[in-house]
């Protein structure tokens, strides 16, 4: 990945024979503390969601269960990546347009947040982002 705004994080596994367990735990392994957590699930073929950036919002997105594909865009380069461990966080720092798609049909993906929602914090047109990244 290329994207200096964006980068992966592994969580440790713990487990023995009744199973395993991966701890997100804020300002540890998720380097913030997290105010918001919502997980996306069901949906449907051919659907794109995301098509947004944030302001000041940092996030963390993991694919606790299934895949999808996450296209990241800075306003210079764009990268896209497959969310497929439910041990790895994908990092979204401020201002990084994010289309997640490809959803695998048992995908849940989970997003932590460092801030509540915040309707003023996005940025839903292309072109208004692009021209807020020069």
């Amino acid at each position: 990945m290329t994207l200096a705004l964006a980068r992966f994080v592994d969580f440790a596994v713990k487990g023995d024979e009744f199973g395993w367990l991966v701890a997100l735990e804020g300002e540890r392994n998720v380097p913030f503390p997290i105010k918001r957590a919502y997980y996306i699930f069901g949906t449907r073929p051919g659907v794109r969601r995301g098509k947004h950036a944030h302001r000041q919002l940092t996030q963390m997105m993991v694919c606790i269960a299934g895949r999808c594909t996450v296209l990241l865009d800075d306003g210079k380069a764009s990268v896209e990546v497959e969310l497929a461990r439910n041990d790895r966080g994908l990092m979204l720092d401020r201002m990084i347009w994010h289309e997640m798609y490809d959803f695998s049909p048992d995908c849940v993906l989970l997003v932590l947040a460092d801030n509540r929602y915040d309707e003023a914090d996005y940025i839903r047109n292309y072109d208004v982002f692009k021209a807020a990244c020069t």
